[in-house]
């Protein structure tokens, strides 16, 4: 914890997936499979969107410029993200946990540091973004 912020934890709702979790866990942990829902990804909310393997990039107005590269794969439950470049650090994890053989759960976090004023003004659109990630993950046919 910072001298100047606190840790800030959001969390998005839990997601069900109708498809096993080490298929979800194949797919989320290769970043090369965000071809899958790049026509999801709204153009005047995106721009500059590119991945590889480990790193995706993605220009969001107004906040700037973000990087996030995989900084830790736990298969088949979970993928940790760093943020390489961006206006505030973060971290972003995504779990994935089994129901049954042929479906699974699906929940996004992302912890930061935030001073208060800079908390007041992220705050809510960093909560939607949480759950906007994870409404468009639960919808990719993990095939």
């Amino acid at each position: 914890m910072g001298i100047f912020g606190s840790e800030s934890k959001f969390e998005s709702s839990v997601k069900l997936i109708p498809y096993p979790q080490q298929a979800v866990y194949n797919n989320i942990s290769d970043l090369r499979n965000l071809e899958k829902v790049k026509d999801r990804v709204p153009e005047d909310k995106v721009n500059d969107f590119s991945y590889d393997e480990d790193t995706v990039s993605l220009n969001v107005p107004p906040v700037g410029e973000l990087k996030l590269r995989i900084c830790e794969r736990e298969e088949p439950k979970c993928v940790k993200f760093e943020t390489v470049q961006s206006p505030v650090p973060f971290n972003l994890w995504i779990q994935v946990l089994p129901v049954d053989e042929n479906s699974s759960k699906m929940k996004v976090t992302v912890k930061a540091e935030l001073n208060p004023f800079i908390k007041a003004m992220v705050e809510k659109p960093l909560q939607d973004g949480v759950e906007k990630i994870a409404d468009a993950l639960a919808q990719v046919h993990y095939v």
